[in-house]
């Protein structure tokens, strides 16, 4: 009987958990300053979310930079490597920031140029609550930007990062005068479907 009830709790708890995390991949960023963990919104985000999968599976972001760091406000990389040049890319993705998930701190977007659906591979996390960020208007100006999942471990690191001291270059107004460093990004936990329902 003890066996049976161990059983049974064992059962409703991976399927409490299951549940907690369907359908949202986590993904880490282990950096020169520690390591940041995401869970990407799949549902929400999903070109996006697909797209930053297939670039971390692809070891695109290893050996990237955060060239872009704005305290009180986010930090961004993906997209130059420690020479300064910048990745090659020829995708462009659909803009999703109309999917109601909010540029809040610990919140990763997508960084884009002024074309609202010109975003390809270089992201930011905000470090502050950056609600002017969001999606207001299916026009130029009130786009908004992709929110596509959160930080739920190492915001800390995030915090730190964004206190580092920056100067003016030729890729950005606030660069890190040391290199922050994605030294690698892979995925930590898969989309899990739900569990069937046995039916009696």
């Amino acid at each position: 009987m003890k066996t049976l009830i161990a059983g049974a709790v064992l059962l409703l708890t991976t399927a409490v958990a299951t549940a907690g995390n369907q359908g949202k991949p986590r993904v880490a960023l282990d950096t020169n300053m520690g390591r940041i963990v995401l869970e990407l919104d799949s549902d929400m985000a999903v070109e996006t979310v697909e797209s930053f999968l297939k670039n971390v599976a692809d070891g695109f972001y290893e050996g990237t930079i955060f060239h872009r760091v704005r305290e009180g406000f986010m930090i961004q990389g993906g997209g130059f490597d420690q020479e300064l040049r910048l990745k090659p890319t020829d995708k462009q993705l659909q803009n999703e920031a109309d999917n109601g998930l909010s540029n809040v701190r610990g919140s990763i977007a997508m960084a884009r140029k002024t074309d609202p659906h010109s975003a390809s591979v270089q992201f930011f996390i905000n470090t502050v609550d950056n609600g002017f960020l969001d999606h207001s208007s299916r026009d130029a100006r009130g786009w908004g930007y992709t929110v596509f999942g959160r930080v739920v471990d190492g915001m800390e690191v995030v915090d730190a990062i964004e206190r580092v001291p920056v100067e003016r270059s030729k890729v950005s107004e606030a660069q890190p005068l040391e290199p922050v460093v994605i030294e690698k990004a892979f995925v930590l936990t898969p989309a899990v479907p739900a569990p069937e329902t046995a039916e009696e």
